[in-house]
């Protein structure tokens, strides 16, 4: 891979990295803002609900608009947006003395700025690199940005609220300028026309695709929402257990909700490393970390001290990081270059439900009984393992039909 196309992927990594940890890197700080702005728990989980909201239904807009304006046309403006939602957050809650309808705001602006920026960068992989084994590593180094900041954003999250309670709102507009930059000056993306569409040729030419391809891209989506659902689902829990059952918090706790994801991580960069161009391949990674993920909750729910449970999730987290890669590889190869913008970002539209829908559901699961944590997430791993066996074919792709000349 050549030195420029590193840098490509350098400056490209920088984009899910700023977006995961403007989001993530909220939650352990979220009681002292409960605190200090006087509101209910309810309340200050707006701040994560609103983003995931905003981002659920804008990130197809932003797909079919850098299909036909141009992936970084769409992605600079989205990481500005996105540096302004942190300022006005920010700005809101040093000087306005009642500042939660303002830090609101903001959130939503830094919402509109992540559907516009981060889910553009895995079309925009496909774009820059032609053979498959390139896509896939690049990929796999995208999923493994993605994730670092998952495994970053509590840390650094409570490090900064540890000297300033807003100090993180103020993290995302200096770090979001920073990836302005490294987009705008080291991602050389090829030139090609833009896709002049109207809506009604776009609706239908993604009717078009789905009735080529529907079979597998709804298999692909729903292991995406499924994966999200577990995974946040059980950083949730494991927040929770650790607090209330092991006495365990702050730095301790982030550090300790670290190491499945680091595990996830790893995981991710060397799947990106060794699924190539095989497709077939890739759908057995796929399969195996889904039956991985599987098997860790039911060991669990068979033994779940705490050396356990770390354990296990550890290897929860190997099979979530090797079958993400491989569904990115496989949705952006398996589609035209003019049309993964649109595919790509239903498909991050897809994760994103399972993460906004995660947490809540497994503290409902925990409300009932806590056993039923182990059954939900290793049952619905089967279902996963399951659609990928049974309607993900790689030789069934269709592209689209060739116009025939006059």
């Amino acid at each position: 891979m050549a030195v420029e196309k590193k840098l490509d992927l350098l400056a490209l990594s920088s984009v899910p990295l700023v977006m995961t940890l403007g989001n993530s890197m909220l939650i352990p700080v979220l009681p002292l803002i409960s605190k200090k702005l006087k509101i209910s728990s309810f309340q200050v989980s707006l701040l994560i609900t609103v983003y995931s909201i905003v981002a659920i239904f804008l990130i197809p807009v932003a797909g079919y608009l850098s299909d036909r304006y141009g992936r970084k046309v769409v992605m600079i403006p989205c990481l500005i947006i996105a540096g302004i939602g942190g300022a006005v957050s920010g700005w809101a809650s040093w000087k306005i003395d009642d500042p939660y309808v303002m830090i609101l705001v903001g959130r939503v602006l830094q919402g509109i700025g992540s559907a516009g920026a981060a889910p553009v960068v895995i079309p925009l992989i496909g774009d820059l690199f032609k053979k498959n084994d390139q896509i896939s590593a690049g990929l796999g180094l995208i999923e493994t940005a993605n994730t670092a900041g998952k495994v970053l954003s509590p840390i650094i999250g409570a490090t900064l609220a540890s000297f300033i309670w807003f100090l993180p709102f103020w993290f995302i507009p200096f770090f979001s300028l920073i990836s302005v930059f490294l987009v705008f000056f080291l991602v050389k993306i090829p030139k090609q026309a833009p896709k002049k569409q109207s809506l009604k040729e776009f609706a239908l030419c993604v009717k078009g695709i789905f009735k080529r391809n529907g079979r597998w891209l709804y298999a692909i989506f729903a292991i995406g929402c499924i994966i999200m659902f577990v995974l946040f689902g059980v950083l949730f829990y494991l927040s929770d257990m650790l607090e209330k059952q092991y006495n365990i918090n702050g730095v301790h706790k982030g550090f300790l909700l670290a190491i499945p994801l680091l595990a996830l991580s790893i995981s991710s960069f060397l799947s990106g490393k060794i699924i190539g161009q095989d497709k077939v391949r890739m759908k057995m990674i796929i399969a195996a970390g889904m039956a991985v993920l599987s098997l860790s909750f039911l060991a669990l729910r068979l033994q779940h001290s705490f050396l356990f449970l770390l354990t296990f999730l550890v290897f929860s987290g190997i099979g979530i990081g090797v079958a993400l890669p491989a569904l990115d590889a496989l949705i952006t190869e398996g589609i035209e270059k003019d049309e993964r913008g649109t595919i790509t970002s239903i498909y991050s539209s897809m994760r994103f439900i399972g993460v906004a829908v995660g947490p809540p559901a497994y503290a409902y699961f925990t409300s009932v009984a806590e056993h039923l944590i182990y059954y939900v997430s290793g049952g619905i791993s089967i279902v996963a393992m399951l659609l990928v066996l049974y309607f993900i074919n790689p030789h069934d792709e269709k592209k689209r039909p060739t116009p025939k000349l006059a």
